[in-house]
């Protein structure tokens, strides 16, 4: 892909994404981040093809970016957007990675003929293994969405949808989801300590342990069901431990109270 390319926010996630973009050599048209904090950008800086702005005021006036990529914080976005609508026309599509904004929203905001993307990708996407659901408005042409495809594609795996309805829970459960495994780090090593482990020890088998089994199940053509039944031997270790887990105030019931809440948060900064 060579197209020209506008990152408005080079934070967790825009960063993710755009070291995934250097990495896969997406970067070759050129692309302009726009990034006032000198630390979110110091690892591109040298970067072929990565020229770092603090305004869109410092980006040249005859650029037509093929793609626009919003990835401010959705509480700042109607302030972020408003020197971005000199890039409106017919060849570029603004590509929006922030929780919560609607479809809707950005038409309203840089107009009703704008072509809008609304994508929801998480953090793997630095190490080329994130996953994007993404859904466009009537305003995008076929060649548009297939750019858009392919330049989340280059950071992982891309899911083209017609619902945007269902970006919320996607939200919660892919785009959040992230946090939540390494917080069942963080949980397993301090089980771990309380078992009686030293805290290095613990937190390097805990990261291992779960870093592993997500490989495997990535790797494997077994359901995550199957995979589970295979480390589990009856009347053992791992049985004991899942009657806890699996037990009536497991982690499912957490999980389910923990992807509501992330969905409500989502439908809640839609505004």
């Amino acid at each position: 892909m060579t197209a020209s390319l506008v990152l408005a926010g080079c934070g967790k996630m825009g960063g993710a994404m755009l070291a995934g973009w250097v990495e896969s050599g997406f970067v070759d048209g050129g692309v302009h981040v726009i990034e006032p904090i000198t630390a979110a950008t110091d690892q591109f800086s040298d970067c072929a093809g990565v020229k770092i702005v603090d305004t869109a005021v410092d980006i040249p006036d005859n650029l037509v970016p093929s793609v626009v990529i919003l990835a401010v914080k959705p509480q700042i976005m109607a302030e972020a957007i408003l020197p971005l609508k000199r890039f409106v026309g017919p060849d570029t599509v603004f590509l929006s990675i922030a929780a919560g904004k609607t479809i809707s929203y950005f038409e309203e905001k840089l107009g009703s003929n704008t072509s809008i993307v609304r994508a929801m990708p998480n953090t793997p996407a630095s190490v080329g293994r994130g996953i994007t659901v993404y859904v466009p408005n009537n305003n995008v042409s076929s060649e548009l969405v297939c750019l858009c495809g392919e330049l989340l594609s280059a950071v992982g795996e891309a899911i083209l949808i017609e619902d945007e309805s269902l970006l919320d829970p996607v939200t919660a459960v892919s785009g959040s989801g992230p946090a939540y495994v390494f917080f069942l780090i963080e949980a397993m090593a301090a089980a771990g300590v309380k078992a009686g482990l030293p805290a290095d020890l613990a937190l390097r088998l805990a990261r291992a342990t779960v870093s592993g089994a997500g490989e495997l199940a990535y790797l494997s053509n077994e359901p995550a069901s199957q995979l589970r039944i295979n480390v589990t031997s009856p009347g053992g270790t791992t049985a004991a431990a899942l009657e806890v887990l699996m037990g009536d105030d497991g982690i499912q019931s957490v999980i389910d109270k923990a992807v509501a809440a992330a969905s409500k948060r989502s439908r809640e900064l839609a505004g």
